[in-house]
């Protein structure tokens, strides 16, 4: 499915996420995004140590 798109289907699908969002919440949204996908990846490899606490962000 996701084979299919082209160059201009990515950027319109970019253009849309820009308009929703904004340019400022993005990098949050991403950063969020990345810290799931790493802590899916350690749960899925059995790590049994416990998750650290979510450090606060830097302003």
């Amino acid at each position: 499915m996701l084979r299919n798109l082209g160059a201009g289907e990515l950027l319109l699908i970019i253009l849309i996420i820009l308009v929703l969002f904004g340019g400022k919440k993005i990098p949050e949204l991403m950063h969020g995004l990345g810290k799931g996908v790493n802590e899916f990846k350690r749960a899925s490899q059995g790590g049994d140590e416990p998750a650290k606490a979510p450090e606060a962000p830097k302003a």
